[in-house]
């Protein structure tokens, strides 16, 4: 399993533009083969952050959603929204248990 971490920082005005554009990519990611889960979350503790999980099956999987027209169109959306460069972070991991 690969689990993706996305740290995006935008504006306090930009935000609520940034969390729609990804809200609205969520269903066909989530239908993408080897797509395990996708999250958005904006951040409690300010204003400007938002954090998205991905889980997918395997890293061919993720490589063909980095190649998708999804995320060609978050990246025009989001680019240029972003007040830092995006971190992501990328892990290899295998389930335990689901309780």
């Amino acid at each position: 399993m690969l689990i993706a971490l996305l740290d995006l920082h935008t504006t306090s005005d930009d935000r609520a533009a940034a969390l729609a554009q990804l809200d609205a990519e969520r269903e066909e990611i989530r239908a993408m083969p080897g797509s395990l889960d996708f999250r958005v979350y904006a951040a409690r503790d300010n204003g400007e952050d938002v954090l998205v999980i991905h889980e997918w099956a395997d890293e061919p999987s993720f490589a063909a959603y980095l190649a998708s027209d999804s995320f060609a169109r978050s990246g025009a959306v989001l680019r240029p929204l972003m007040a830092a460069p995006p971190v992501s972070r990328r892990f290899h991991a295998s389930l335990l248990e689901t309780v």
